[in-house]
């Protein structure tokens, strides 16, 4: 079984996709990490946002380090802002499809695999089995995001979380290269008055809904 996970950012598809990946023995990866991998290792790296060049972004993956993917240093607002960055470049973005598509293909051990980002049911596994795009209202998801980071001990803002979230939802939806979409036959669930349960109840009961047609 292969899902892919879309949405937007603080929408819950990172939730959902860790719960479904238990549920059904999936292996799971969250491909947004990836690219905070990459925005990390060019933030330690000196350069800024506004000023790093698509062809050196691209080349830096050969250089960073994934085990930095389930640690809060790549949570980071600062970090997430570059990763928005980053992942509008068309040779970034594909300097990472390979990796993405091979991990879904060859999982020993697990039922198959889930993916989350913004991407992968449009793009990186157009052919997956089932598909989900998850969306939020822009000041719940800024709110969510806002709680989060705080109860990380960062020092922010609603508003500025608001500001940072507002263009990120921008680029992303914009960009020629895979802007972030509902996927063709993907099943689209807006989180705004759902609890992480109400999600996961809806994606499981379409699959199961699925499967026995």
């Amino acid at each position: 079984m292969i899902i892919a996970v879309d949405g937007s950012a603080a929408s819950g598809k990172g939730t959902l996709a860790k719960r479904l990946a238990a549920h059904f023995n999936l292996a799971h990866l969250d491909t947004g990490s990836l690219y905070r991998c990459l925005a990390l290792h060019l933030l330690k790296s000196g350069y800024l946002p506004e000023k790093i060049e698509e062809p050196l972004a691209a080349a830096a993956i050969r250089d960073i380090d994934l085990s930095m993917a389930g640690t809060p240093a790549i949570r980071t607002d600062e970090v997430a802002g570059m990763a928005s960055v980053v992942a509008a470049m068309p040779m970034v973005r594909q300097n990472f499809v390979a990796f993405q598509r091979q991990f879904a293909g060859n999982r020993p051990g697990h039922a198959g695999a889930i993916l989350d980002g913004r991407d992968i049911g449009s793009v990186i596994l157009p052919d997956a089995d089932f598909k989900f795009f998850i969306d939020a209202d822009l000041e719940e998801r800024a709110g969510r995001r806002t709680r989060e980071l705080q109860d990380a001990g960062q020092s922010v803002m609603f508003r500025d979380v608001l500001e940072d979230m507002s263009d990120r939802d921008r680029r992303d939806r914009e960009r020629n290269t895979a802007p972030l979409k509902a996927a063709d036959g993907a099943l689209i669930i807006d989180t705004t008055r759902l609890d992480a349960d109400s999600v996961f109840a809806a994606a499981v009961n379409h699959i199961e809904h699925q499967r026995k047609q």
